[in-house]
C-alpha cells in the first residue's frame, strides 16, 4: 500500500526554523553574557562657589594686661572683702588692708639681754641729763661773767680783749649746752630702741607698737576693671611680694590664646581672619591673628604623642557686647583662615588621584573616562580648589577605583 509523504516536508522545515531560532537565542545570550559592561562608579560635577582653608584648634581666652596686687612689705594682711567679679577703679577702690607684723615670742636669754640693754640705755640717759645740768650751769656762769665784763668795759676799767674773751666763753657755754641736749635726745632714742626689743607676742605694749589701735594701711586697685581672682582671702601674715589678687579689664584687654602645631603655624600670617566658635554664645565671633611666638615647646597629646606646639594670639574684632559672658580662661574653638576664594572651582577631595609629582582627575565624556591633569590651588581635606585643568559643570569620577584607566566605559552607580 503506498505511503503519503505530502506532510513530511513542512515538519522538517519547522524543525530547522526552531533550531536556527534556538541557536540565535543562545548566541544572543552568550553575546550578552560576555559583552563588556561599563564600570559602575560614583559620578559628580565640578562646581563653583566660596571655599576656604582653615586651621582648626582649641584655645582659651585670657587678659593681655592682667595686674597682680602683691604685698609691698612684710606684714599682716587683713581679711580681703572683695570678691571675683567686683568692679574696681584704679587708685580709688581699696581692695585690701595691711598692718605691721607682730613681734616673735622672746626666749629667756633674749629677754634678759634686752632688759640689760634697757638698763644701760637708762643709765646713759641719766649721764646725759647730768651733762645738760652741768652745761646749763656753765652757761649761766658765762652769761653772768659776760654781763659784768661788758659793764666794766663800758666804764673803761677792762680792755676790749677781756670783753671778747668773755663773749667767747659765753658762746662756748651755749654750744656745750646744745651738745648736751642733743646727747640726751640720742640717749632717749637708744632707750626707746632697747625697750622695743623687749616687746614680745604677749607683751601689753604690743597693741601700740604694732599699730592695731591705729588705721591699717590701705592697698588700692592697681587698674580699673574687674577682680579676676583672689589668691589670699583670709587674714594672715605674708612676706613682701606675695600675690593677693588679680585685676583686669575684660571689656578692653580680652584675647584668645591657641597652641598650634608648628607645621600649621608656618602657614599663618599676622592679620589672618579667625572664626571663633563653640564659646557658648548664639553666634560665631571673629578675630585676627595678632602674634605668633617664635619659640616652640613640646606637648604630649591626649593619645600620648609628643607634638611641637607654637603659641598664637588672636584679637577680637567684635565689640564687647557681642561676646558678653566671656571671661579670663574660657575655652573656645578657633578656625584660622589661611586661604579663601568666593568663586573657586571646586571638586571633592576624593576625586583627586596622585600621579608622579602632580594630580589628576577622571572626567567623563560620552560615558568614557578621560585622564585630566589638574593644578590645585588649595585643599581643605574635603574639597579642593582647582586653578587649572577642569571647568565648572564637568562630570568627574568620585573615589576612582583601582585599575580605572582612560577611555574606560563607566556608568553611574545606583543606590539601592
Amino acid at each position: 500500500m503506498p505511503v503519503d509523504q505530502s506532510n513530511g516536508a513542512p515538519r522538517r522545515n519547522s524543525r530547522k526554523v526552531l533550531g536556527l531560532l534556538g541557536l540565535v537565542i543562545v548566541a544572543a545570550m552568550l553575546a550578552y553574557a560576555f559583552w563588556p559592561r561599563p564600570t559602575l562608579v560614583d559620578i559628580g560635577t565640578v562646581t563653583t562657589g566660596p571655599m576656604r582653608v582653615t586651621i582648626d584648634e582649641e584655645g582659651y581666652t585670657r587678659l593681655h594686661d592682667a595686674y597682680v596686687l602683691s604685698t609691698p612689705v612684710t606684714g599682716r594682711l587683713m581679711r580681703v572683702e572683695v570678691e571675683p567679679g567686683d568692679a574696681v577703679e584704679k587708685g580709688v577702690s581699696v581692695v585690701a588692708q595691711m598692718r605691721p607684723t607682730s613681734p616673735a615670742v622672746l626666749d629667756v636669754r633674749t629677754r634678759e639681754q634686752a632688759r640689760a640693754s634697757v638698763d644701760a640705755a637708762g643709765a646713759a640717759l641719766r649721764v646725759a641729763e647730768a651733762d645738760v645740768k652741768k652745761a646749763l650751769a656753765d652757761r649761766d656762769l658765762a652769761q653772768a661773767a659776760l654781763t659784768r665784763t661788758q659793764r666794766l668795759f663800758e666804764s673803761g676799767i677792762v680792755s676790749e680783749a677781756a670783753l671778747e674773751s668773755a663773749q667767747r666763753s659765753a658762746r662756748l657755754a651755749d654750744a656745750t649746752l646744745d651738745t648736751a641736749r642733743a646727747a640726751v635726745s640720742m640717749r632717749v632714742a637708744e632707750k626707746t630702741n632697747a625697750e622695743a626689743l623687749l616687746l614680745g607676742f604677749d607683751d601689753p605694749g604690743l597693741a601700740n607698737a604694732a599699730g592695731t589701735n591705729g588705721q591699717a594701711t590701705p592697698l588700692y586697685a592697681p587698674a580699673t576693671g574687674t577682680i579676676l581672682r583672689v589668691m589670699q582671702q583670709s587674714e594672715t601674715t605674708l612676706p613682701a611680694g606675695t600675690p593677693i589678687l588679680e585685676v583686669g579689664n575684660i571689656d578692653e584687654g580680652l584675647e584668645v590664646r591657641a597652641e598650634l602645631l608648628s607645621t600649621d603655624a608656618v602657614q599663618i600670617r599676622l592679620g589672618d581672619e579667625v572664626l571663633i566658635d563653640n564659646w557658648g554664645g548664639p553666634h560665631m565671633l571673629t578675630g585676627t591673628v595678632s602674634h605668633i611666638t617664635p619659640w616652640g615647646f613640646t606637648k604630649v597629646s591626649a593619645l600620648g604623642v609628643e607634638e611641637q606646639r607654637i603659641a598664637g594670639t588672636i584679637d577680637f574684632t567684635v565689640p564687647p557686647e557681642q561676646r558678653a559672658g566671656l571671661g579670663h580662661g574660657y575655652r573656645v574653638e578657633v578656625r584660622i583662615i589661611t586661604w579663601a576664594d568666593d568663586a573657586a572651582t571646586i571638586v571633592p577631595a576624593g576625586a583627586l588621584v596622585r600621579q608622579g609629582n602632580g594630580w589628576i582627575v577622571f572626567t567623563v565624556e560620552d560615558d568614557k573616562t578621560v585622564l585630566q591633569p589638574v593644578e590645585i590651588a588649595a585643599n581643605n581635606g574635603l574639597q579642593a580648589a582647582i586653578s587649572k585643568g577642569v571647568e565648572p559643570d564637568q562630570q568627574i569620577v568620585l573615589y576612582p577605583p583601582s585599575g580605572l584607566e582612560a577611555g574606560q566605559r563607566v556608568a553611574q552607580r545606583t543606590a539601592y
